[in-house]
C-alpha cells in the first residue's frame, strides 16, 4: 500500500473488521478449537490479523512522510514493539505458561532481522543497483548498542552466580531492565536529535520533498493506526491459541512459537524495508531492521520483566550454546557487512545463509 494518493480501502477495512471480529467472537463465545469450524475461524483470524498489520504499515508511512526521517522509521519501530509486547505477554503469561517465549522471540527477531531481512534488502538492492551505500557511523552506533543489549539479556544470564542460569535474580533482572531502557533512551536521543544526520541518506532527503498527506488524511491515519494497533493487541490471545495448536500439530519445538510471533510482528517493517531497498534507500532499510532489533530488546525485555514480576512468573533469558554461536556469528558478520559503507549481493547472500541455518536448527537442533 502506498502512502501517496487516496487511502486504499484495505487501510480502513481491515482495522474495522478486526474490531468487529473481536467484538463478535467475544459476544458469541467463539474461539479456536481443533475442528473444521475452528480451522475456518483460524483462517479468518489470520487474514484479518495480517491485513490489519499491513494497514498499520500504511498509516505509519503516511505519518512518517509528515514528520520526516528518522522519526518516521522510529514511529513504525515503536508501533511494532507495542504489538510485540502484547503478543509475548499474552502467550507467556497465559493458561499455558511459556517462561522462555520472550527469549525465543527476542532471539528470533534478532536473527530474522539481522540476517533474513538485512540479507533480502541487500540482495534486492544489489540486484537492482549493484552496490548501495549506508552510513558507516550510524550503522556502528546501531551495532554497538545492539551487541551490548543482546549480550546482557541473552548471554550473561547463563553466567551469573546469584542464581543458576539461564535466569536472572530479581535484583539482577531489575538492574538489567533499567540499564536497557536507559541505553535505548540515549540511543533515541542520539538518533533523533544529537546526530540525526548519521541515520539519513541522500535518497531519504530527496524523498521528503515529494507530496505529503493533507491534514485530514494525517489525522485519519493517526486514528486508524491506533485502532490497528489496538485490534492486534485484542486479537493476540486468540492468535496464541492458533500458535499453540500449530506448534503441537507439526511437532515443532517450543522455539517455533517465538519464530512465528517474530515473523508476525516484523511484517510491517519487512515490507517497508524491502521497498526502501528497491528504491535505492538502503539506509532506511537498515534503520528499520537494526532499529527494530534494538527496540525489541530495549523495550520488550523490561516490559515483559515487569509483567513477570507482577504476576510472580519466571522469565528465562539465557540462550543455549548453539544459539550463542549463531548470535556471535551474526555480530561479526554485521560488522563486516556495514563496516565499509557499501554493500553488494554477496553480503546479502551470506546473511541469508546464516538465516537459513538458524531456521534449520530450530527444527533440527
Amino acid at each position: 500500500m502506498s502512502a501517496h494518493g487516496p487511502m486504499p480501502r484495505s487501510a480502513w477495512i481491515f482495522p474495522t473488521l478486526a474490531v468487529l471480529f473481536f467484538a463478535g467472537a467475544t459476544a458469541l463465545g467463539f474461539t479456536f478449537t481443533p475442528s473444521a469450524g475452528g480451522l475456518v475461524f483460524a483462517a479468518v483470524l489470520l487474514v484479518i490479523l495480517f491485513g490489519t498489520v499491513f494497514a498499520a504499515v500504511h498509516h505509519a508511512e503516511v505519518i512518517a512522510e509528515r514528520i520526516g526521517e528518522p522519526y518516521g522509521t522510529l514511529l513504525l519501530t515503536l508501533a511494532v514493539t507495542i504489538i510485540e509486547v502484547a503478543l509475548i505477554a499474552t502467550l507467556m503469561l497465559g493458561e499455558n505458561p511459556a517462561p522462555a517465549l520472550a527469549r525465543d522471540t527476542v532471539f528470533a527477531v534478532v536473527m530474522i532481522v539481522c540476517n533474513g531481512l538485512v540479507g533480502i534488502c541487500i540482495l534486492a538492492g544489489g540486484l537492482r543497483y549493484r552496490e548501495q551505500d549506508v552510513q558507516v557511523t550510524g550503522s556502528s552506533l546501531y551495532l554497538s548498542v545492539l551487541f551490548v543489549l543482546a549480550t546482557i539479556t541473552l548471554i550473561l544470564p547463563n553466567h551469573t552466580l546469584t542464581t543458576p542460569g539461564p535466569v536472572y535474580s530479581t535484583a539482577q533482572l531489575g538492574f538489567v531492565s533499567v540499564v536497557t531502557v536507559l541505553l535505548y533512551g540515549v540511543f533515541l536521543y542520539t538518533q533523533t536529535i544529537l546526530h540525526r544526520n548519521y541515520f539519513v541518506s541522500g535518497a531519504a532527503t530527496d524523498a521528503d520533498d515529494g507530496a505529503q498527506a493533507s491534514n485530514r488524511m494525517l489525522a485519519l491515519s493517526i486514528v486508524l493506526l491506533l485502532v490497528s494497533l489496538l485490534a492486534v493487541v485484542l486479537l493476540a490471545k486468540k492468535f496464541s491459541l492458533v500458535i499453540d495448536f500449530a506448534t503441537a500439530r507439526i511437532g515443532a519445538p517450543p522455539a517455533f512459537a517465538g519464530v512465528l510471533v517474530a515473523l508476525l510482528i516484523l511484517l510491517p517493517e519487512s515490507v517497508a524495508a524491502v521497498a526502501a531497498a528497491r528504491n535505492n534507500d538502503l539506509q532506511k532499510s537498515i534503520n528499520l531492521a537494526l532499529g527494530s532489533s534494538i527496540a525489541t530488546i530495549g523495550l520488550t525485555i523490561p516490559a515483559v520483566a515487569i509483567a513477570a514480576y507482577a504476576l510472580d512468573r519466571q522469565l528465562v533469558l539465557g540462550l543455549n550454546g548453539q544459539e550463542m554461536v549463531l548470535l556471535v556469528l551474526t555480530f561479526v558478520l554485521s560488522m563486516l557487512t556495514f563496516g565499509t559503507g557499501r554493500t553488494n549481493i554477496l553480503f546479502g547472500l551470506v546473511h541469508m545463509v546464516v538465516f537459513a541455518v538458524f531456521i534449520f536448527m530450530v527444527f533440527v537442533p
